[in-house]
């Protein structure tokens, strides 16, 4: 592992430079810019747990831990912070009917997606060590890479409403503020509008006595997360591993293109080189998490604002971050205040934050430039688009498939088996393209 040198005199960054991720500003500067990295992740990570039912101290711990183990497998080369991922909303509440968890053989269950998730991903990651990625852009070109995110962000519109119903005026505070917070605010302000809409909407929630404040007084301070083991045995909690299967694919693109935006960023080609480990190092993390009773990881989009902001790409920040995420995972009390988050603050910010999730795929498409004028991808979307939107299910023996599932594998047949056909037929297939380097599930819309 890489030791860091000092960037210049340990308090500036010069004009045009960057810190690079074997160097770093003084310890004062990296705990300032750690501090940072915990408030920009902060917010997606919390909400993840929230929305499924896991728990979050758990969660945050994992976070933490993940991100650490993240640096060693990447051999402190690739600065990431791996939060909560998003992908992972959609098959963990299809089990609870689209609501969060409500009991703890279901959480078992859903624990042993996750690890299998984790399992294939890292695998994929030892592939790609040995071979490359250009693979994975033939399987997934832009139009399917941006279908499946979309349809991700699209499935969960349901969910949205079911809280935002709940508490309409609230949930509507909660909107305008997050939407206010990202027109208003460019920078840091501006990429972690979702927390600070969070923020209005449980202030307001607070001074109208909507919230009831006893689990966070009768919490403690100090105390262990709430662990739990995934049911591996369960013949049950394997029916349900489809659901979870699409997710990798997700997974792949955001840590794919994770590595390339840095690479571009720090102008160093080399981290390119990375790519395998870091899908090796998520996928590690993940299965960790799922192990032991926290959400699956990825590498967000929210740090890589800030270190574009800052021009700090040293992977010390990082320490500094997983570090403080481990420690805020042993106080209950803050676990307890994340858990009295009223249904309206949760309605109003994920109208928000699923949408955005459709939208980023549909950028994927625009940065690539997708020619819908072809049969093969007005199909491909189309089809994908609407089986997600109605959350169409389909039983196989003892398999269940849901919306995401179906919706992944009809992007897949139609882009690849109509691309066939047109080839045999000479009336025009497309050529696909790399996937993108940018854009990932709860991650930061803005350049």
């Amino acid at each position: 592992m890489a030791i860091w040198r000092l960037h210049g005199d340990g308090r500036h960054v010069e004009r045009g430079a960057v810190v690079k991720p074997e160097e770093r500003l003084s310890w004062g500067a990296t705990i300032a810019i750690g501090a940072q990295h915990v408030v920009a992740m902060f917010g997606a990570t919390f909400l993840v747990p929230i929305l499924t039912g896991f728990p979050v101290s758990t969660t945050l711990l994992f976070s933490g831990l993940g991100t650490l183990l993240f640096l060693l497998i990447t051999k402190n080369r690739l600065p990431s912070y791996l939060g909560s991922s998003f992908a992972f909303i959609a098959p963990i509440t299809a089990l609870n009917g689209g609501d969060p968890l409500a009991s703890p053989e279901q959480l078992t269950q859903a624990l042993v997606g996750v690890v299998v998730a984790g399992a294939l991903l890292a695998g994929v990651g030892f592939v790609v060590q040995a071979v490359g990625t250009g693979w994975i852009e033939k399987l997934m070109p832009p139009v399917v890479a941006g279908s499946i995110v979309a349809l991700i962000g699209f499935n969960l519109a349901p969910a949205a409403w079911n809280n935002f119903r709940l508490q309409p005026e609230l949930a509507t505070v909660t909107l305008v503020a997050v939407v206010l917070f990202s027109v208003l605010f460019r920078g840091f302000l501006g990429r972690i509008s979702i927390f600070l809409g969070v923020i209005v909407g449980y202030l307001v929630a607070a001074f109208t006595g909507q919230i009831d404040f006893t689990s966070v007084n009768e919490a403690a301070w100090i105390g262990l997360p709430e662990f739990h083991l995934a049911a591996v045995t369960d013949p049950a909690a394997w029916a349900l591993v489809p659901m979870f299967l699409p997710v990798v694919l997700v997974l792949i693109a955001e840590n794919v293109g994770h590595v390339r935006g840095v690479a571009t960023m720090t102008e160093d080609p080399s981290i390119n080189k990375h790519t395998g480990r870091a899908l090796i190092a998520d996928g590690a993390a993940t299965m960790l998490a799922g192990g032991f009773g926290g959400s699956a990881t990825t590498t967000y989009g929210e740090n890589i604002g800030v270190m574009a902001a800052t021009r700090v790409y040293s992977t010390a920040a990082y320490w500094v971050a997983g570090t403080v995420a481990i420690l805020l995972a042993f106080s209950p009390k803050i676990g307890a205040l994340f858990n009295t988050i009223p249904a309206g603050v949760l309605g109003g910010v994920t109208t928000a934050l699923y949408g955005l999730i459709g939208v980023i795929g549909i950028k994927i498409w625009v940065d690539n430039r997708v020619d819908f004028s072809r049969p093969v991808n007005q199909y491909t979307v189309a089809v994908s688009f609407i089986i997600a939107i109605a959350g169409f299910t389909m039983d196989w023996g003892s398999l269940q498939f849901g919306a995401i599932v179906l919706g992944t594998v009809a992007a897949l047949a139609i882009y690849h088996g109509g691309n066939a056909i047109a080839r045999w037929r000479r009336t025009g297939a497309d050529d696909g393209g790399p996937i993108p380097a940018v854009g990932q599930l709860g991650g930061d819309m803005q350049d």
